[in-house]
């Protein structure tokens, strides 16, 4: 598949639109019928979460191997037996899915699937008449974001991104943070998808598993790759295409390819699959800088290959002040006179000194950035907390992204992340390569929206 020239239009493929979904909250449903397509690296976690929440169905379970979506079934009834007895295993071709939706009928389907699938199964899970929840990226070319946002509207079908980071609880402290002025008025942020991932060059030689079709993308395509780990949780601190801000324009730039290159001759050997791979058209480090219609800066990299800690970054700069992640710390310049009561005791700002300021040389971390949890903890965090730790997946945060979800579902809530915020965080893969292809020539963002972010009620901090 040729993704390197998949940036094609920044308009919609038609000029209107048949209803704006940025706010969009589909009738209560008591109880939701839940399918899940592709039970490899992902599945699993978002079937155990949806076999475990109250008020679900499972119905249908698929993926190309027979095992893995037997291995679903079980774990679905090992769940609740009873609740989930109906549940069917469909497998075996690329296109099983289709015979799932159509005879099982979910209202809500989690798509897990290689990435260049994401797209399809989208828009046949919405055709449907089922709310689609999909891995991130929600797709690969501008087009076919296009097409979603289009059938999301049509349908009356939310499309989500599965962005777990944004309920991290850093990220969601950092919202409230934001949300309260902590940091002033934001200037800059800065993202990563930094995580050395070469060992899956192993599932390409076995022929199964992520890194059996991952393998190609670090082959054949140099940008930014996997962006909205970092990005995703940055954009919504900003409000991105939420009334206050939208995304502009891209610029990206990537490092010579070497670490597969080199991998794979020190640790597969010349004789593997992976050797006759040529690493030498991708890139190793993706660096990107996203300039806001506000005039705001975002850095946002990307590093699947290189000898490094893992890294999201995750760093948010205002007039007040930053904070930052990986490892978590916070930098104020607060006085008495404009610091809140928290504030003033979190910085040990002295009552007898109202102008002095605090010391914004110094990170606070450690013990010090544990502090800012008893004020600035999200409400939400707090509430599922405890589902967290009893459900898991990423340290929790998959547990709070997907009993969420299926909270706003079942009483009608409108979602955390809407489908055009899928769209602008996924555009950034195309539209950076297509940026590193034309040497870091400046790329301009569709408006998914068509203007209509300017109504958009940001984010709220909600319980």
């Amino acid at each position: 598949m040729d993704v390197i020239n998949t940036v094609k239009k920044t308009e919609s493929p038609r000029p209107g639109h048949a209803s704006y979904m940025g706010g969009f909250a589909a009738d209560a449903k008591e109880t939701l019928k839940v399918a899940i397509i592709g039970l490899g690296a992902r599945g699993p976690t978002h079937l155990a979460h949806a076999a475990a929440a109250e008020g679900t169905i499972l119905v249908g379970v698929c993926d190309l191997y027979e095992d893995a979506a037997k291995r679903g079934v079980e774990t679905a009834l090992k769940a609740d037996p009873e609740r989930h007895k109906g549940v069917k295993a469909f497998h075996g071709h690329e296109h099983a899915y289709r015979r799932m939706l159509t005879e099982t009928k979910p209202d809500a389907v989690w798509v897990a699937t290689p990435w260049q699938s994401h797209a399809a199964i989208a828009l046949d899970t919405m055709n449907a008449g089922a709310h689609a929840f999909v891995e991130v990226p929600l797709a690969l070319s501008i087009e076919d974001m296009w097409k979603i946002v289009d059938t999301s509207e049509r349908t009356r079908r939310h499309c989500m991104m599965l962005e777990n980071v944004n309920y991290g609880r850093e990220e969601l402290m950092f919202l409230n943070m934001c949300r309260q002025g902590v940091f002033g008025e934001l200037l800059h942020g800065e993202a990563a998808y930094i995580h050395e991932l070469r060992a899956q060059l192993h599932e390409y030689e076995l022929g199964r598993s992520t890194g059996s079709w991952r393998a190609f993308h670090w082959a054949n395509e140099s940008g930014n790759l996997y962006p909205n780990h970092g990005l995703g949780p940055i954009a919504q601190y900003m409000n991105l295409a939420r009334r206050d801000d939208n995304f502009r324009r891209i610029v990206s730039f990537s490092s010579r390819a070497m670490n597969h290159e080199l991998y794979t001759a020190r640790v597969l050997g010349q004789d593997s699959k992976s050797a006759k791979l040529d690493f030498s058209k991708g890139g190793d480090i993706n660096t990107s800088i996203i300039k806001t219609a506000l005039g705001r800066t975002i850095m946002v990299q990307w590093d699947e290959s290189s000898p490094r800690p893992y890294s999201r970054h995750n760093l948010i700069q205002g007039t007040h002040g930053t904070g930052a992640s990986f490892p978590a710390r916070i930098a104020l310049e607060y006085c008495w006179k404009n610091a809140t009561p928290a504030l003033r005791k979190l910085l040990e700002l002295p009552e007898d000194k109202p102008n002095q300021s605090s010391n914004y040389h110094s990170w606070i971390k450690d013990g010090g950035f544990e502090a800012f949890y008893e004020h600035f903890d999200h409400p939400l965090y707090l509430r599922m907390q405890d589902i967290a730790k009893k459900h898991g997946g990423h340290g929790g945060i998959d547990a709070i992204m997907n009993f969420r979800i299926i909270e706003c579902l079942r009483q009608g809530l409108a979602l955390d992340q809407n489908i055009y915020e899928g769209a602008f965080w996924s555009s950034v893969c195309p539209l950076s390569r297509k940026s590193v292809a034309e040497d870091g020539m400046p790329q301009e963002f569709p408006d998914f929206t068509r203007g209509q972010w300017k109504t958009t009620i940001p984010l709220d901090i909600f319980a």
